[in-house]
């Protein structure tokens, strides 16, 4: 499959590239960024072209990776699905429910395979776990804490990110949360409630499907000393921990490049597609309302 590349930045560089570069069954066509030195700089580092044209990387393809803010990743998401190009996206899909629905509308017209990166769901401990887990009945309550320390850690390259400032915990690291909890309790019924913390920490409250109930805690300003993720299951089984993970995000992200072969090849959806991405979208959009409301 030839794949190309939208996006240059930080996580471009990290993740995307060293992974499309390296799949056996991919063929790394070329770059498209939104500034020409960045495009041609990392185009160059891995002998692919480097492209001004985000149509023309599209009529070379048969499938984009995104690694763009979420508002681009929508609008560039929908014309590739459009053009009939396969989608490997980034979370969250969208930064509002009508983009990220535009985005399923364009995938379901053109027939097209998409995948959304949870990183968490394309980890073999981490995914083994969900899967074991949404096989046993009888939870009564789960507890996510995704605390990073974007804001608060030393050089970190994310720290300037402009759509991680505006929209911050909520939208950057809520997605890796409910890409474990739904899976497990089922759908999230309401947002029960939502309240402000310390920066941009927030707390959620969610019913679900299954019966369960859940909490979040959200955060991007974590002192570094307490950022880390857990997620704890309590129920009739007993007591379970999510476990953690050994395998970088090049590796997970060769995995979810694997999910969307598969998908492509077999008309079958993966459940972490881009309706699955609507899905998340839709809660933090009913989430942020909350958030937004008058005390």
């Amino acid at each position: 499959m030839r794949i190309g590349l939208l996006g240059t930045g930080p996580w471009a560089q990290m993740a995307h590239a060293p992974a499309l570069s390296g799949h056996d069954e991919l063929d790394f066509v070329g770059v498209w960024g939104r500034r020409t030195a960045p495009t041609k700089e990392l185009a160059d580092s891995y002998g692919v072209r480097a492209y001004d044209d985000v149509d023309a990387l599209l009529a070379d393809v048969d499938a984009v990776a995104v690694a763009l803010p979420p508002a681009i990743q929508a609008d560039l998401a929908a014309r590739a699905a459009r053009a009939g190009r396969h989608l490997l996206l980034d979370k969250p899909l969208a930064p509002t429910v009508e983009q990220g629905r535009a985005v399923v509308e364009a995938v379901t017209a053109a027939g097209v395979a998409s995948v959304v990166f949870f990183t968490t769901r394309f980890q073999p401990e981490t995914a083994a776990w969900i899967t074991e887990q949404a096989g046993v009945e009888g939870w009564f309550t789960g507890r996510a804490q995704w605390l990073g320390a974007v804001f608060s850690g030393d050089a970190n390259p994310f720290a300037h990110s402009p759509w991680r400032r505006e929209k911050g915990a909520l939208w950057d690291v809520g997605p890796h949360a409910l890409s474990v909890l739904l899976p497990v309790l089922g759908d999230a019924l309401r947002v029960t409630a939502a309240a402000h913390g310390p920066g941009d920490t927030v707390h959620l409250v969610l019913d679900h499907a299954g019966g369960a109930s859940s909490t979040l805690a959200l955060s991007l300003t974590a002192p570094p000393a307490a950022a880390g993720a857990t997620v704890e299951l309590r129920g009739a089984a007993g007591v379970t921990l999510l476990p953690e993970s050994t395998e970088t995000a090049v590796s997970a992200l060769t995995r979810a490049a694997d999910a969307l072969l598969t998908a492509a090849r077999t008309g079958q959806p993966h459940p972490c597609d881009a309706a699955f991405g609507l899905r998340v979208t839709e809660i933090l959009a009913e989430a942020e309302e909350l958030l937004d409301r008058p005390a």
